[in-house]
């Protein structure tokens, strides 16, 4: 059975060897990973992980109107790759599939759910946990605390990845999830969430969402380490959106991803699975080199960047900034007040716009 994951990276050639080396470990058995305008080393890396028979790199280059990310998943819906996989999941370079079945592995998930057509795995989200500089250590180890299940708000904390079968079901690739379903083909749809239990038949046409639940992780999850380091969050900065070409980061993700109210090692099993490996690819003499020169290039990029007063300010605004805090029953009440209030308002809008469009139409 082939397993299949879709990576779009730039500029991430210190964090490369980890994930692959995961996401081989626990059952994927192909990696199509595309790079763009990189300057650190990651497509020399991926090239030589090419070689080793670890992966398929496809180099790319812009510009990109809809961002990078879109532009490899349209290129990937006609690769080779794609058309001979069982299974099938866009995923990012700091997403890690964590599943707690058996060991942890994409067979145990499977096993768990024969009848599954669709995973809908939820982020969970972990924050910087303090760490300030970039350390050249396993991002699964320096991060362990995260937002608590079961989150209303934001939004963002009950957002998914897809694992999904690949028999003709969906027409395209999507970010989170496949897209474009066939109609015919829905009422076989079986989509299982992080708790194990099957989802509302809904989730098989669109949706980018679990409901928010205290067990949306007992099976599995998406660990998703958006921050990182101070540092490396300015370098990432700088870098820009994967998805959205002229779409920046700033401290409106950071406040909304920053949460340690729980500490998550859960992963570590699956992560001392994949050590051995790890090793190896750190060994390789082409491999090494190239990790380090990443590292190396990651620090002076940083430093660079605090030449620039906006990144400066940036920076300082980090170390200023407190974890995120869960919004408490009280808050989240008053705010889903007001958005409830804001639905209902363009809804009703929607509608007149709608009845004065009837009425130019019978004139």
């Amino acid at each position: 059975m082939r397993r299949l994951a879709i990576l779009t990276v730039k500029d991430e050639g210190a964090f490369v060897l980890e994930w692959l080396a995961f996401h081989r470990s626990i059952g994927f058995s192909d990696v199509l990973a595309f790079s763009n305008d990189c300057s650190d080393g990651t497509d020399a890396m991926l090239d030589r992980l090419q070689a080793m028979g670890l992966l398929t790199h496809v180099a790319q280059a812009g510009p990109f109107p809809k961002g990078p990310q879109w532009a490899a998943l349209n290129a990937a819906e006609s690769h080779p790759l794609l058309a001979s996989a069982d299974w099938v999941m866009p995923i990012d370079i700091d997403e890690f599939v964590n599943i707690h079945l058996g060991d942890g592995s994409l067979d145990a998930l499977l096993a768990a759910h024969p009848e599954a057509t669709a995973f809908a795995l939820t982020w969970r989200l972990f924050g910087n946990g303090g760490v300030i500089g970039h350390e050249d250590a396993p991002v699964t180890a320096q991060f362990t605390r995260a937002a608590p299940p079961g989150m209303a708000w934001p939004w963002r904390a009950s957002m998914i990845k897809t694992l999904f079968r690949n028999d003709g079901s969906y027409a395209r690739l999507g970010v989170h999830r496949p897209r474009q379903p066939d109609p015919a083909r829905l009422d076989r749809q079986i989509w299982i969430g992080g708790s194990g239990a099957a989802l509302p038949a809904r989730h098989a046409r669109a949706g980018l969402y679990t409901p928010p639940a205290p067990d949306q992780y007992r099976e599995a999850q998406i660990n998703h380490y958006a921050l990182g380091a101070m540092e490396s969050y300015v370098v990432k900065c700088a870098r820009g959106r994967a998805n959205r070409e002229a779409s920046a980061f700033d401290m409106s993700y950071w406040v909304e991803r920053n949460f340690e109210t729980e500490e998550d090692r859960s992963i570590a099993p699956a992560a001392a699975r994949a050590a051995a490996l790890l090793a190896d690819l750190r060994a390789d003499r082409v491999l090494g080199p190239l990790h380090e020169a990443a590292v190396r290039w990651r620090r002076a990029r940083f430093a660079a960047l605090m030449r620039d007063e906006p990144f400066r300010a940036l920076f300082g605004r980090l170390l200023l900034t407190a974890p995120t805090r869960p919004m408490t029953p009280e808050r989240l009440a008053v705010f889903l007040r007001h958005a409830r209030r804001a639905a209902a308002d363009r809804a009703a809008a929607d509608r007149a716009a709608a009845d004065r469009a009837a009425v130019r139409g019978e004139d």
